[in-house]
């Protein structure tokens, strides 16, 4: 009986090599020859070389050997699962990447200049309201020409058409990619154009168009190169509850702990950056951008300063952040980004 079930594991084992060299040769991914070598590798050591697994299981205080193996085979299957989450999350990576650069090919060319602001808008079926936001832009600041692009994220309403006036640059991803990805899209647009400040703000009316001079002005005088708006110096008349209220001002306790920063809104997405340093900026967040912005432009060196800004409440439609897991991202995000 023994014998018989020797056979059989040499047999599977056997199998799982072939399987692995068929893929290898198929697809020449060096990882599924080997996790199949692995598997193969140790199923032959438990029929040609049992006393291996039985030192092993002499450490581990198992005296049978098929519950040792039982064990061992568990965390095999753990780190393949381990893997293939790795590998869906660079598939997805890739995926998204691709995306933005298709989005982002359909951007019309600009002048752009030494002296352009643009102003990225991440919209995301915001069509009641986007077109406000465009029309109530100036076309100047302090003598910079600025330019709208509002990337319209996987919208299925007509956030995209209602976007397009006077010159406005609008791009649409095909599948949602989440505000973060939607900023990548609008920064690799801005940069490629030359753009000397990027300014980030939302599509829903919320933020004051009429405070954008006092936002970039400290990076024009070369007084700062990343400036944030913020509710708390400010006015918050975004009607947000006292449970998301609190979990900004943890995050933002958080952020500064760990970045020996004196921020006061971590959350808030009306922002101006220095063109140059949004270049050095390793941005991979698709979700939860803001923290990973602060982080980045701490991580760098860049100047940053808060001004007050008021925040009004939205004019049409709703948030579409979950608490829970927004909290959960944010917390992910902030720890991530800081450690890498």
């Amino acid at each position: 009986m023994v014998g018989v079930t020797n056979l059989l594991l040499a047999g599977i084992a056997v199998a799982i090599l072939g399987w692995g060299f068929e893929r290898y040769r198929t697809r020449f991914v060096k990882s599924d020859l080997l996790i199949a070598g692995v598997l193969a590798f140790g199923i032959l050591v438990f029929v040609m070389l049992p006393g291996v697994y039985d030192s092993v299981g002499n450490v581990l205080d198992i005296e049978q050997r098929f519950v040792l193996l039982s064990l061992l085979a568990h965390l095999v299957t753990l780190a393949i699962i381990l893997y293939l989450l790795a590998t869906i999350r660079d598939t997805n990576a890739c995926f998204s990447d691709l995306v933005r650069n298709l989005s982002a090919e359909q951007a019309p060319q600009t002048d752009g200049g030494k002296r352009t602001i643009f102003i990225v808008i991440p919209a995301y079926n915001e069509g009641e309201t986007i077109r406000s936001v465009v029309e109530s832009l100036p076309e100047t600041i302090r003598g910079y020409a600025v330019q709208p692009v509002v990337v319209s994220d996987g919208s299925a309403d007509d956030t995209a058409a209602n976007a397009e006036y006077n010159g406005t640059i609008v791009v649409e991803h095909p599948v949602n990619q989440g505000q973060g990805g939607a900023l990548k899209t609008g920064f690799q647009i801005a940069l490629d154009r030359g753009a000397s400040i990027v300014v980030t703000m939302d599509g829903d009316g919320q933020h004051p168009v009429d405070g954008l001079e006092q936002l970039v002005a400290p990076v024009i005088e070369d007084k700062a190169d990343y400036v944030m708006g913020s509710r708390y110096k400010g006015e918050d008349y975004s009607g947000n509850g006292l449970v998301r209220e609190s979990g900004i001002q943890v995050f933002t306790r958080l952020i500064n702990v760990l970045t020996k920063s004196d921020i006061t809104d971590c959350t808030n997405g009306f922002r101006a950056i220095r063109a140059s340093g949004l270049e050095d900026m390793e941005l991979t967040e698709e979700r939860f951008s803001a923290p990973e912005l602060i982080i980045e432009a701490r991580k760098n060196g860049m100047r940053i300063q808060e001004i007050p800004i008021t925040i009004e409440e939205r004019q049409a439609g709703e948030t579409k952040k979950p608490q829970l897991m927004y909290a959960v991202g944010l917390t992910r995000t902030i720890f991530t980004t800081w450690i890498r």
